[in-house]
């Protein structure tokens, strides 16, 4: 029987032993060290291939632009164009990056909101899809740049349309207390401004409810939204628009468990545990843009029109894993939780080499990776532990520590768990590595990509003492 966090074709249990792609995690470890990394180039690929699938249920082009913001690292990114995929990026360094993994100007967005002239001076020369327009302000220095280039920009401009969505208030973006994009009227006055501007090129309008969001439905109304602002457009300016961006924000089920976990409010298993389709969210929303032009005599502005996607979370996230050593162990008195199955007073403390300094959002945003043992994930996992990075932070834990309810009590693994067992962190592709820090003088971790043929390739090195002060002046 199959447990519930294997993935056909990627994660699975052998001989007792979790395995990425055939290869062993527990000799991966051995190999490379921990804390590590572990990539699979088929699940990137085969994740890409499912949202791409998207464009068979409209009847329309589909653009579909990775978030590098999730995972920047070179080998994922030249895996992810080499899946015919395009990128999304929200810096200079991004875009460097972009162009150095092979993608091409056409290939390419830019979002963000604080965009210095440097970063827009190499998005324009490097011909671009499009940079994404945050502000009123930040579109006068695009044409004025451009005009000095002796250019012409395309941009898309980046709407704030109060669209609320059932994730973590930090991951809402399409509300106006939020720091991103500008107001309708704002963007509406702008295309009547500079339609006729040999300098940019307004070619699109976009928006972005946020990430892991647990309704689909959430899609449809921002389509609605952008499909509004296209006859809005249209009817002040004369301007038809070429595409919209509905960002990307698709969930991942991080909880990976068949059944409800009575550790983690019901709030969170609606979140973390949430998972759609996105070809069927995006069927129903372009179904419901497509009924309200035909509503509104307005099919026309959907004629010659592009969808653009912005996945980074859906396409990363469960493609990796991070494998962590446990480094010392310790017995502590349980508290009056205790799980049901705990016949003892006292409770084991795992510390592992793997803290917040390359989980970030397991502090920031108390967010849950299924931990399993790698080197015995047949075993069952009963028996309660509390977890705890290697930082001198008190909050470097993979528990609850605040009663919120955000991450369990206490985590499930094998009996007896000793130093040296190499436990696996699920589904931690995504906003790890991008985010990771030399927070207490620790090394950056080495990153493995196994690829399609079951080889397992060193991707990145761990840092030694010269990365601790590689760009230091000291005497």
């Amino acid at each position: 029987m199959s447990k519930a966090w294997e993935i056909e074709g990627f994660l699975a249990e052998a001989k007792g032993r979790l395995h990425v792609n055939g290869a062993s995690a527990s000799e991966l470890a051995e190999r490379f060290g921990t804390p590590l990394f572990v990539f699979s180039e088929a699940r990137i690929r085969g994740n890409i291939a499912d949202i791409k699938r998207s464009a068979e249920a409209i009847d329309c082009p589909l653009k579909v632009c990775y978030a590098a913001k999730a995972n920047s690292t070179m080998a994922i990114l030249r895996a992810v164009r080499s899946a015919r995929c395009d990128i999304e990026v929200n810096s200079g360094g991004e875009l460097w990056k972009a162009l150095k993994a092979g993608f091409t100007g056409d290939q390419i967005i830019f979002n963000g909101t604080s965009k210095e002239t440097w970063e827009i001076e190499d998005a324009i020369n490097a011909g671009i899809y499009a940079i994404q327009v945050d502000s009123l302000y930040e579109l006068s220095l695009i044409e004025e740049t451009a005009r000095r280039l002796e250019k012409c920009a395309s941009v898309s401009l980046r709407l704030v349309p109060e669209i609320e969505s059932g994730t973590y208030s930090g991951l809402q973006t399409a509300l106006l207390t939020s720091k991103f994009g500008m107001m309708p009227d704002e963007a509406y006055a702008a295309f009547a401004k500079y339609k006729d501007s040999p300098y940019v090129d307004l070619c699109g309008i976009h928006l972005h409810i946020g990430s892991q969001n647990p309704d689909a439905n959430v899609y449809i109304t921002a389509f609605l939204a952008l499909f509004e602002s296209m006859v809005r457009i249209h009817h002040d300016a004369g301007v038809k628009i070429r595409h919209v961006n509905l960002g990307g924000g698709f969930p991942v089920d991080y909880l990976s468990s068949a059944s409800p976990n009575p550790n983690i409010s019901e709030e969170q298993q609606q979140i973390l545990g949430a998972h759609f389709d996105p070809t069927e969210a995006l069927k129903n929303a372009w179904n419901a843009v497509k009924e309200a032009a035909y509503s509104s005599d307005a099919t026309e502005l959907l004629d010659g029109l592009t969808i653009l996607l912005e996945p980074g979370r859906s396409i990363i996230a469960d493609a990796g894993i991070c494998l962590t050593t446990v480094r010392n162990v310790k017995q502590r008195p349980l508290s009056n939780s205790v799980l049901p199955n705990s016949d003892s007073a006292l409770g084991s403390w795992l510390l592992t080499d793997a803290g917040f300094n390359i989980l970030l959002s397991m502090e920031t945003y108390k967010w849950y990776y299924h931990l399993v043992s790698a080197s015995r994930c047949g075993e069952p996992h009963e028996t309660p532990y509390k977890v705890a990075g290697p930082l001198c932070d008190g909050g470097d834990v993979y528990f609850d520590i605040e009663g919120e309810g955000r991450l369990p009590e206490h985590r499930l693994l094998p009996k007896n768990v000793q130093p040296g067992e190499v436990l696996a962190l699920l589904n931690c592709g995504a906003y790890t590595l991008s985010q990771a820090s030399q927070y207490n003088g620790r090394f950056l971790p080495a990153v493995v990509m196994v690829r399609e043929n079951g080889e397992a390739e060193l991707i990145r090195k761990r840092d030694d003492f010269d990365d601790l002060t590689r760009n230091e002046i000291f005497r």
